[in-house]
Parts: C-alpha cells; structure tokens; sequence
C-alpha cells in the first residue's frame, strides 16, 4: 500500500484524524508555498519528495533514539502550526544535514540553497500534518506514521507523490 493510500484511508476513516477538509488545507498550503515562491506545484512536488527522504530519516532516528511516543509528540509539535520553530526542525534534521539537503536540492531543481533553506519552516508542517491525519481519534497509534517510518523496511515511500496525488485528487472532487 503506497503512502497515498494510506493517507486517502485515513480521511475515509472516522477512526482517524484525517479528513477531507484537512487534505484540502494541505493542497492549498502546498500551492500557497508553490505561489509565494514563484514555483510551480511539481517544483514543489520535486522538492517534498527529496525533502521526505530526510524527514523520514530525521523521524526514524528519532523514534530510535526516544521512542515512538516522543516521536508522535514531535511530529505533533512540527506539525501544529503554519511554520515550524528552527530548533524542533533542528532536533528531527540537524542543520548540518538540513544544509546538505539544501545543496542536493537546489542541485536537482536549479532553486537558490537559501531559498530551500527558507522553506523548510513551511513544507515541514505541512509533511507533518500530513502524518497527523492518521492518527487514530482518542487513541494513542498512527497508522500513517507507523508507514512513513517504514517499519517494514518494503520502501515505499514518496512524501512528493503523495503531495501531487493529493492535488490530483482534491482537484478532481
């Protein structure tokens, strides 16, 4: 099951947190991102997708070094506002990393490193409520988290992909 269905399982389930709404206030976060920075959605699809690969690093080390609790507790920190704090993105990416990432990315996309780096506060929370939406109402599991953290080590994952089907999706409703 790809990270999409896992997510579009989510919403579909009044179990878990997802919803449509909250899908669609991604997507149009995402495109406000893409808007205000001059990029087009498949920059930023490009973009999230290589930024997903060091979140779910930055998550797994994590949950290694603090537990799966902490590590639901961060992505509910990262993800409960519109832009993260640099020391919560510091504690799941250190800037060393974050400043490695940015190269690779402005690399790959031909985009600025600075202006990478000045994303981050923005597409960060927006990966992290993504995760959210699986967690399971009242309770204390997430389905979608347990899956971006690749528990079965299958591979199958894209935060990008997810982000463009989610566009496609909500603007086919």
């Amino acid at each position: 099951m790809s990270l999409f269905d896992q997510i579009l399982g989510a919403v579909n389930n009044p179990g878990q947190q997802g919803s449509m709404d909250q899908l669609g206030s991604l997507v149009n976060m995402a495109q406000q991102v893409s808007g205000q920075n001059g990029m087009d959605p498949a920059m930023t699809q490009t973009v999230m997708s290589m930024l997903g690969g060091a979140l779910q690093s930055g998550l797994q080390n994590h949950q290694d070094a603090n537990g799966f609790d902490a590590t639901e507790g961060l992505v509910e920190e990262l993800g409960s506002s519109a832009t993260a704090n640099p020391g919560a993105i510091a504690s799941l990416i250190p800037m060393d990393v974050q400043q490695q990432i940015c190269g690779a990315i402005a690399q790959q996309t031909g985009l600025d490193s600075g202006m990478v780096q000045g994303l981050l506060p923005t597409l960060i929370p927006i990966a992290m409520k993504m995760l959210q939406g699986g967690a399971v109402q009242g309770g204390n599991s997430n389905p979608l988290l347990n899956m971006f953290l690749d528990k079965n080590q299958d591979g199958n994952l894209d935060m990008g992909d997810a982000m463009g089907l989610a566009m496609q999706f909500m603007q086919n409703r």
